[in-house]
């Protein structure tokens, strides 16, 4: 296909996918517009398309949500076509990570665990089927290590390859319930034991939407693959035929799966604790007094200078549009102090639709005298 005509196929995509609110309020179209123009932002001759793709963005709403699993994914599509039209401009994966743990399992997650050593080989996914996991944690077959749902084709994985690359207890995965549709992780987890990934860690043979592993090593991948014979079980919610099956494995599993595995060290994500912050640089915009009014069901955002002159007041319904129109008109220029904003205008909102007395926090470095209107 040719660079330009890819251009405006992926242009079509995304402008069609920009017409349902789902989308302009999803993770999973924001960050393949913010990808696309990261990739040709440096590159001569596609000026025109950035500025389709800052059109685009700037009709993105606040972030309300991440990927719903919808059947057809317009930024998916477009970024398939991208990556077949420009194979040297990848684009980044959606940025996914998790917490890990010192404990097993050491990724957080919707798990149900049971490990008792070597009489519990086994570790079930049951997909996008949750009560499937439920139902089966309690029944707990004989044999069950840890059972839980895996949703999505990339972290979704990810989560699968920590959990079971860290207990070398389990030798099995048994893959069942239903496929969530346009993902394909159980699809995506058969193709990765049986093809594992290409040099940019996408999963070969994967007929999922972003079957790139980003929080998985290339090694973490391979013990994964050596360690877990998979078994394929998708599309079955049976859970006689699925406790049964269990039992079925543990009970068969063969003298040499019984000998210990050294866990191999897998990759951490640092951890960075919070602390109060020591030295604060005051923004030298100004500052807001927030103030809610019940009566005319809004919120009003007062905007002054430091010796109190009032600058601005913005008004609104709810929170994003006051911040994004305070933002905007450059009436912030510190980011402790937009975030500040955000919490403030956020607990206001909450304030207006149940109906509490609204205070207003102390802004980082200094305190400021509060309004709240009846």
């Amino acid at each position: 296909m040719r660079k330009k005509e890819a251009l405006n196929k992926i242009r079509s995509e995304l402008q069609e996918g920009m017409k349902l609110a789902k989308c302009q309020t999803c993770t999973c179209m924001k960050e393949p517009l913010e990808n696309l123009k990261a990739s040709l932002n440096h590159v001569k001759g596609y000026s025109t398309f950035i500025e389709d793709i800052d059109n685009l963005l700037s009709q993105m709403e606040p972030i309300k949500h991440d990927c719903l699993g919808c059947e057809y994914c317009f930024p998916a599509v477009a970024t398939n076509i991208f990556g077949e039209a420009f194979p040297s401009l990848s684009l980044d994966a959606l940025s996914c990570a998790f917490e890990i743990t010192d404990t097993w399992p050491p990724v957080v997650g919707e798990y149900f665990a049971f490990c008792e050593g070597s009489t519990c080989p086994v570790a079930v996914s049951t997909l996008a089927s949750v009560e499937l996991a439920e139902k089966l944690a309690k029944a707990r077959p004989k044999g069950l290590c840890i059972v839980g749902k895996t949703e999505t084709e990339n972290i979704g994985i990810d989560k699968v390859i920590k959990n079971t690359i860290t207990n070398p207890t389990i030798r099995f995965l048994i893959v069942a319930g239903q496929d969530p549709k346009g993902h394909h992780s159980g699809r995506t987890l058969l193709a990765l034991k049986e093809n594992g990934v290409d040099e940019k860690m996408k999963v070969v043979g994967s007929s999922g939407k972003h079957p790139i592993l980003k929080n998985v090593t290339r090694d973490e991948v391979e013990v994964f693959r050596k360690q877990v014979q998979v078994i394929n079980m998708v599309g079955c919610e049976d859970i006689k035929i699925i406790t049964r099956r269990v039992r079925e494995v543990a009970k068969n599993m063969s003298p040499p799966h019984n000998e210990p595995l050294e866990p191999p060290p897998i990759s951490v994500i640092p951890k960075i604790r919070a602390e109060e912050p020591r030295n604060v640089e005051m923004d030298k915009a100004g500052y807001f007094v927030i103030i809610p009014s019940q009566e005319k069901k809004s919120i009003t955002a007062e905007h002054y200078s430091y010796d109190n002159e009032l600058l601005h007041i913005i008004e609104g319904e709810d929170a994003s549009s006051i911040y994004l129109t305070i933002i905007g008109n450059g009436c912030v220029t510190q980011l402790s102090h937009a975030a500040y904003l955000g919490k403030e205008l956020a607990k206001a909102e909450l304030s207006l639709r149940h109906g509490l007395r609204y205070i207003q926090d102390k802004a980082p470095g200094r305190i400021r005298a509060s309004r709240t209107e009846k």
